[in-house]
């Protein structure tokens, strides 16, 4: 089975880019995983359901801002996902995306096999090539998350 593990982000957004900088040490700690594999994605909707297809299983890691204290880490499923409202009329939340490919035949993983990993963040509006520092400090729980998550689904 193949599994796929996605940071997702912005690198010039302060904390939006948690999920990148959690991708990049799991991909440095996975790297002799054939079955495996880490990457980064700077895009969600239909570009992000694409990217998912052959997989297996997939995990995704991104930034969130839900009110809870910064650096907060929680599990969520496709169908717990706050809804997106996006400024864009081109493009979709990953549920719709997720939808159309199934329809359109792709071979993407079903719901249940999709885990996105939340960093809740404190700045995803500045410019900075940094995160906060309690968003910093989550990341070394964020890897460790993923790794447990990966062990409780007999991948680790």
């Amino acid at each position: 089975m193949k599994t796929l593990i996605l940071g997702l982000g912005n690198p010039l957004v302060g904390d939006d880019s948690v999920g990148l900088r959690v991708a990049a040490e799991l991909a440095r700690q996975l790297a002799d995983r054939l079955d495996i594999e880490v990457g980064e994605e700077y895009w969600g909707g239909l570009r992000l359901m694409e990217r998912m297809i052959g997989y297996d299983r997939v995990i995704l890691i991104d930034a969130m801002v839900t009110g809870l204290a910064p650096g907060s880490l929680r599990w969520l499923t496709v169908e717990a996902l706050p809804t997106q409202h996006t400024a864009s009329s081109h493009d979709v939340n990953l549920a719709t995306a997720l939808a159309v490919g199934r329809h359109a035949g792709a071979r993407l993983p079903p719901d249940e096999g999709i885990w996105i990993l939340g960093i809740e963040a404190e700045n995803v509006l500045d410019f900075s090539d940094q995160c906060t520092p309690a968003v910093a400090q989550a990341i070394p729980k964020a890897v460790s998350a993923v790794l447990a998550k990966l062990s409780e689904l007999g991948i680790g």
